[in-house]
This record gives C-alpha cells, structure tokens and sequence, in this order.
C-alpha cells in the first residue's frame, strides 16, 4: 500500500506533494476551449468528464501531506462518505449518488461494474475490506498503465507520448489533438503528467488502461457471417497470459456454430443459386426452395451445415497463432502493430487458416450440392472424390478464395475505421461505448461491403469446387470461367445467389451476437 500510493516524485515517508493551489483558480490550466475534432475529441470528451472529480479527488487525498502509515485512513474517510445508511457496506445506488454528490463524474454503467469487480462475497455491496482492496488493484492497473504510456521512464508523460501510445493502438490523431488530451489531465500546467496527475483522473474510471478505452471498438469476427475471411481477433498481453483468449475464441467458435445453422437454408440456397442459376435457368428463392422441399425434404435444407460448423474450430485456431507469428515478424517496431501491418498480418493469417482447412470447404460445396443417396456423410464424400478425382479435386478453386480474402478484409477493416471514425468525430460524448446498435451495424455494414467486393470470387470458387460432380460441365480454370460467365450473363451473373447471401447477414449476426454475449456470462468473461 505504501508503495501504491507514494508519486513518483516524492519521499518514501510521505504520500502528497506539497499542497496545491486549487486547480478552478490558475489560469494556466484552464481547460482548451477549442473543441477537438476527429477520434481526439472522443478522448478529449472522456477526460473532460472528469474535471470535477479531479478536484473532490484531489482535495480528499492530497491536501495535506499523509505518511504512509495513516493511508488506510483516505479509504475510510472516502468509505464513510459513501455509505450513507451506515450499513457497513456501498451499493451501486450508494455510490452512485455519493460520486455524483461530490461532483465525480463516471460514465453510464460505471458504478455497477466497481461493485461487481469488488463483490467478493456476492452480497450486491462492498464492506471496507472489499473497498479498499478494489481501489488498491484499480490503482496498481493504472500504475502499469502509466508506465506503459511512458515511453522514456522519465516519470511523465508528454503528449507526443499520448499520441504514440494511441497510434500503437491504431488510433492516428494529430499532435494538437494529443496536446488537448493533455491539457485536460494536467492540473500544474507543465504540458507533462505525472502518477499523480493520472491517478487522480482515472481513480473512479472504470477503464483502466488504453486498450480498455478503445476496446468497445474492436473490430470482433464474433459477427459471423458464414465467410471466415476477415481480420482475426486481438488479445491483450494480459488476456492471453490469463488464458482468457481462448475463452473468447471458444464463445466465438459457438456463436458460429448455432449463427450458420440457424441460417443454413440460406446459405445452401445461395451455394444453389451460384453453381445452378443462369440466363436460360433462373432460380427465385421461392422457387429454388420448393426444387429444394421437393428433392429432399426439410432436412436438405441443412445438407453441408455439418462440416460447415466443424470447420470453425481449426479455422479459428490456425487464424490465431499464424496470426500472432505473422504479427511478431512484420512489426517494424516489437510490440507495435500498424494499420497497414495488421492487415497484411490478418491476410496472411487467413490465407493460412484456409490452406489448411480448404478440403474441408471443397466438401462443404459437395455436401451442400448432394442429391439424396448420393453421399452417406462426410467420410464417405472424401472417400468419393479422392477415388474418382485424386488429391488435387480437394484444392479445386483455392486460388479464387485466397485472391477473395484480399478485398474482403481490407475492404471490410477500411469501412469499419472510417464508420467508427465518423461516429467518434460525430456522437461521442461522455461514454466510450457507442452502444449495441452502434456496433453491430458498424460490424455488419463493414461487412457486407467486404462481401460484395470479394462475391465474384466466391462464385468463381463455389462453381470450380462443384464443377467436377456436375455432368456435362466443362472443367475450366479460373480465367475461363470468368470469361464464360461474362460472356454469357454478363457482369451480373458474378453476382448470383446475392440476395440469400445478403437476407442472411442479420439473422446471422443477431444470432451470433446473443449466442457469445450468452457464453461470455457462462465462461465468465468480463464486460
């Protein structure tokens, strides 16, 4: 505790700096009225929101110098204000009403989550005991956080720190961005931050590191679209040292599993509209499910689905590691990823995930296509195609995928950006979470434009993995095909089967949604 709470800049013995003149009265540090623009008005708004707990803060633990021994004391006085009904315990109304009383400000759903993360004994409040040891692990996270912002081991931090930290982080904003950021912390008015500056500020924020505070912005493949071509996801140090990663892959692998079933008749309609719809042959969606009904009853529906699910286990965990090595290895800085290295590294990654695990897409598109008794599952199908086509059928349109994960995840990471960047620039205001809504129509609408940018190559594939159990069909190479399906149907029919495609997004991405948020609870990850 002693050392928690002794700044940087002071004795052992003593826990305060010499005591400051109130920061409302010096003109030096009065806060930039010029509003920031961009993604650094986002920070700027959250820093500004809590101006007022600066000072309740500052005054409660730093007005008179406190040794370290009388430290327990600042917990007690501040547990004494708080529990107004003198119960020996605060709950969520009481600390809410208590920070709001001494003008701390805390973003929406902030004090419900400092007594859930303290609540050891699960009696919907915190005795001293819970309270204090709460503020001192909130305080030791703010420490690493400090350090990890400062750059130089100087013991402060400039701005040009601030905005190298949050560039590490993917977030570009200009030096007179970071500069406001800085001037709406820094209480003495050096253009530089101390531990104590920083403590102070973030004391009863519930983010406690700058992953935190973009972390409602990660770009999650939870959103599972059926097509696992985009970026894969991104774990703190500290969630992959907690094994808490694979918690999260493990809930995203589910909410896939129980998204592409739920939408299965959908995405075999459009395996069915891609390889058999043509100008002489139109298939509406009305019609091609009765063909469908007819055919093999309500079960056909979900021919393919099987391997479909059991494809995103190994998928999702070569995605992973590759994506961690290829990380390590074009990083130009250790530890630091750019925008332009992440993509490349998530291509890479996906491009690896797929070589390994292509076979298994080659007898999706079979199994999907399969008439009734035509195959009696999947080993069966392998069996099949590797006696009458040889090793190289299961690699049939491999080429087309690898070109398709290009456009899809550059596309699908640029329209996410520029949307998150309009939205922070545009609404936000005192929260970091741009809500749910927000979110999934960020994620879905990114996307659906990766969809449509990478779809021709998604057709050109499905039609050279199927082509081969079609009679009378022409085994042509990639090339060809394009020029065939151009010739004869014109650009449009690179786009056949669209419509399932597209009426399938939101259903799936509803699904997925509800399915992780319900795994996360069951696993225990934290919000």
């Amino acid at each position: 505790l002693k050392q928690r709470l002794t700044p940087a800049t002071s004795s052992p013995s003593c826990t305060a700096d010499i005591p400051l003149k109130s920061h409302e009265d010096d003109p030096v540090v009065s806060k930039p009225e010029v509003p920031a623009t961009g993604i650094g008005s986002y920070f700027l708004s959250c820093f500004h929101s809590q101006s007022n707990m600066y000072q309740v803060v500052r005054k409660l633990f730093f007005t008179d110098c406190r040794c370290a021994e009388d430290a327990s004391n600042v917990y007690d006085e501040l547990f004494a204000k708080l529990d107004t009904n003198k119960d020996g315990k605060v709950d969520v109304a009481e600390l809410k009403a208590g920070l709001a009383a001494m003008g701390i400000a805390t973003g929406k759903g902030a004090a419900q989550k400092i007594i859930s993360s303290g609540d050891k004994d699960k009696d919907d409040g915190l005795d001293f005991n819970e309270f204090s040891k709460y503020l001192r692990e909130h305080e030791k996270k703010l420490r690493l956080t400090f350090k990890s912002l400062d750059k130089n081991n100087d013991g402060r931090v400039d701005f040009m720190e601030i905005k190298q930290s949050l560039a590490d982080l993917g977030l570009d904003i200009s030096q007179e961005e970071a500069k406001k950021i800085l001037q709406s912390i820094d209480v003495d008015g050096t253009m530089t931050l101390d531990w104590n500056e920083w403590r102070q500020h973030f004391l009863f924020n519930t983010a406690t590191n700058l992953q935190e505070i973009v972390r409602y912005w990660k770009h999650s493949t939870v959103l599972d679209l059926g097509d696992s071509l985009s970026i894969p996801d991104e774990f703190t140090e500290e969630e992959k040292t907690s094994g808490m990663w694979w918690k999260q892959l493990s809930a995203g692998a589910m909410a896939g599993a129980v998204s592409r079933t739920g939408t299965a008749p959908l995405d075999r309609m459009k395996v069915f509209m891609q390889v058999h719809s043509s100008k002489s042959n139109k298939i509406s969606l009305v019609g091609g499910f009765k063909q469908m009904l007819k055919e093999g009853g309500v079960a056909s529906l979900w021919r393919g689905n099987g391997i479909n699910v059991l494809k995103i286990a190994p998928e999702t965990a070569i995605k992973f590691m590759a994506y961690e090595k290829y990380k390590k290895m074009l990083s130009s800085e250790p530890g630091k990823v750019k925008t332009h290295e992440r993509f490349l590294a998530g291509s890479l990654a996906g491009a690896t995930a797929q070589t390994a695990i292509y076979p298994m897409e080659v007898m999706k598109t079979r199994l999907t296509l399969r008439k009734t008794g035509q195959y009696s599952g999947m080993f069966d199908c392998a069996k099949q195609i590797l006696k009458k086509e040889g090793v190289k059928a299961f690699f049939k349109g491999y080429v087309p995928n690898l070109l398709g994960i290009i456009p899809y995840a550059g596309i699908d990471l640029a329209v996410y950006e520029s949307l998150k960047n309009f939205w922070l620039s545009r609404y936000a205001k005192d929260s970091a979470n741009p809500g749910i809504l927000v979110l999934l129509g960020c994620g879905t609408l990114s996307s659906t434009c990766g969809q449509l940018a990478s779809y021709p190559l998604a057709l050109i594939r499905t039609r050279m993995q199927a082509q081969a159990s079609l009679e009378g069909s022409e085994q042509l190479p990639m090339n060809l095909m394009v020029k065939k399906i151009l010739k004869k149907e014109g650009f449009f029919g690179l786009y056949r089967g669209i419509l399932p495609n597209f009426m399938k997004v939101i259903p799936a991405v509803s699904i997925s949604y509800v399915v992780y948020e319900n795994m996360r609870d069951s696993l225990g990850i934290q919000k």
